[in-house]
Formats: C-alpha cells, structure tokens, sequence
C-alpha cells in the first residue's frame, strides 16, 4: 500500500516502483496471481489529509456550501482539492517546490513515484505538467505498439507497420500514405523523400551481448519539423527503446522505420556498427552528416557513413541545449494548450537526466 511518496529513485524508490507495479490487480495470471505474488493499493493525499477530516471520519474533498465540524473540533470552511490546488498554484514559479509538494502530497502514482528535484537539468514544471497531461484517460489511446515489417518479408521494398502488443516500437503518428515510404533515387544511391518533414535521433550498440546481460539498449526518435504539409509540426512521433537478441535486429529496426517515414537520421558514430549497415544496404543518404562541421572538414571516417561523436564536451553541452530548449517551447502547459509528446519514459529520462553520468540515460 502506497499513502504518501517512495523515497527518490536512486534511493530505494525506483525499486519500490517496480515491486508497486508489477502488482498491479488487473494484471494477474490464470491462478490469479500478480507477477509479485502481491496487490498494489495507491491512497491519494486527499483521503487522509490533516484537518480536512468530519467528524464521520469522511474526508472534505470538496468546498462545502456551510461549515462542516471537523474531527478535531474545528470548523472546515473549504475543502481539501482546493486547499492542494491553492497550494500547487502558489508554487509555480518554485519549480523544484512544486515538484516536493507533489512528491509530499500525491493525488496520483506518478505525482509519488516522482524524483528528487536536487540535480535536474531541465525544467521539471514543464516535464511533469505533460506527465500528468498524458496519465489522462483522454490521451489513453494515443501510442500504438508495434513493429516495422517489409512487405511479404521482402527486404528493400515497402515497409508496413503492425500493430502488435509487444512489439518495440511506440508510435503516436502515421503519415498518409502518398508519404509512406518515400524514396528518392539519385547518384546510384537511395535518399529520403520527407527530410523537409523531420528526422530521427539514434543512440546505437554495436556488440550483441554483454557479460552482464544487461548492456545499454538502442534508442530511436522521430521528431516532425514545422512544414506546410499536414504532419503535427514539433512532435514527438515515435520511440524505440530495445535491445533485441542480436545487433542486427536492432539495424533492420532502424533501418525500416527510416524508409517508413522517408526521413533521414543523425546518429552517433562512436559505435559505427548501424552506419556501415546503413551503407551496405544502399541508404547511406539516410545518414545525417554532422551538422556542426562543413563538409570539407569531415573526417574520411565521417564523410564515408556520416553520423556525429557524442563524446566532446561542445556536442554534449549543444544536446542538452537543444532538449532543454524543445522543451521550454514545446512540453507541458503553452498558449496554445499542452504539448504532444507523449512518451513518458523519455520524459522521466529527462527529468532524471544528468549531464555527467548519461550512460543511464538511452532514451
């Protein structure tokens, strides 16, 4: 049973998180057990909350239209949503304050299972605002899962994308299919026909297994630019976060998801694995040359396969730059209502993001 908040992640709280929710009720095998042998109870702050309890024992949740006597023997004038409300209003312009007094006072699981503010990089307000926006059941049908797959298992013809409950891809956009799998042939070579629309971002692996087991997985972006064409400008649109069984399956993931979109991608070149892949396959227009670079400066390495090393410290001081600039402009609550990145893994990866240590960090 969780009433109150878990300890930060890094101190018990992120195992806690995992029992809590490989408890979840609803998710219980044939002999009726959950996958902890044990059922998750969440409480909200207002059930329980200090001075806003009658006499009955019942909770004030709401405003009443006159006095109600509480237990305590005081009167209870308002009730206890909007005593939080007054309380979280009166904390936005303290993001850290507020990100604490959710913590201390949850009225959902993820407003418990949030994270110390002490060392975050970027805007937590903005970050959790649009946690809170997508945990709505109104946002309950917008990723898909599913995979990539070449028609009739045909390799380098069409790509199709299947829905499929434990496949590796998250999606919240499709394009119409005049701008499905748009190819550009030129030179010999094959491009992609919607760079004008977007791009994806890739943190690749080049070795298979690990000693551990474990290893860090591949992580896979796309992100809409602004365009004339009726793409959502600014999104989010797809995430991967996967380590299959061999390299290669990870390759032909990205591989297909690029020729599905007709968008190019930057990668990292430390690992070179997935770009030489690209390369043998006939796509290496698919590989984004480093931005920051002319290309007459290009290494013969990068001028082969492309790509950009996220080790100088100019790269990874423009990367968090540029996360913490999409999301002051584009996540959490604007004028223009709330943002539309809804893959809250990675918005927990940025609200835990340290700029120091980023190895636990793939999305």
């Amino acid at each position: 049973m969780m009433g109150s908040t878990s300890n930060a992640l890094d101190k018990g709280g992120e195992n806690f998180k995992v029992l809590y929710y490989n408890s979840d009720v609803t998710k219980r095998n044939r002999n009726g057990q959950t996958s902890s042998g044990l059922y998750s109870l969440f409480i909200p702050m207002e059930w329980s909350y200090e001075g806003f309890i009658d006499t009955y024992g019942l909770p004030v949740f709401d405003t009443p239209k006159t006095f109600v006597k509480g237990v305590d023997g005081n009167d209870i004038d308002y009730g206890v949503i909007e005593h939080w409300q007054n309380e979280v209003d009166g904390l936005k312009s303290d993001p850290d304050g507020l990100n604490e007094y959710y913590r201390q006072f949850p009225r959902t699981e993820q407003h418990a299972f949030r994270d110390e503010a002490k060392q975050s990089l970027f805007n937590l307000t903005k970050i959790y605002e649009q946690i809170d926006y997508n945990a709505d059941l109104r946002n309950s049908n917008t990723l898909t899962r599913g995979n990539f797959q070449w028609v009739n298992g045909i390799l380098d013809t069409r790509v199709v994308f299947y829905p499929n409950k434990d496949g590796r891809f998250l999606i919240s956009w499709i394009p119409s299919p005049n701008l499905q799998n748009n190819i550009i042939l030129k030179n010999g070579g094959k491009f992609p026909g919607n760079e004008h629309l977007g791009a994806f971002g890739c943190d690749s692996y080049d070795i298979s297994g690990t000693v551990d087991g474990k290893g860090s997985k591949g992580a896979l972006h796309g992100l809409t630019k602004f365009s004339m064409e009726d793409v959502p400008p600014n999104t989010f649109f797809l995430q991967y976060i996967s380590r299959p069984q061999t390299a290669e399956i990870f390759f032909e993931d990205v591989l297909m998801s690029l020729v599905f979109y007709g968008m190019p991608m930057l990668a990292e070149n430390n690992k070179p694995r997935l770009l030489y892949y690209l390369k043998r396959r006939g796509y290496r227009g698919y590989s984004i040359n480093r931005p920051d670079k002319i290309y007459s400066k290009l290494s013969i390495t990068e001028r082969e396969i492309g790509g950009i090393p996220n080790s100088s410290q100019d790269i990874i001081q423009a990367h968090a730059a540029a996360i913490e600039t999409y999301i002051e402009d584009h996540i959490g609550l604007n004028e223009n209502g709330y943002g539309s990145m809804y893959f809250q893994e990675t918005l927990e990866d940025w609200a835990r993001f340290n700029i120091n240590n980023r190895t636990n960090f793939d999305r």
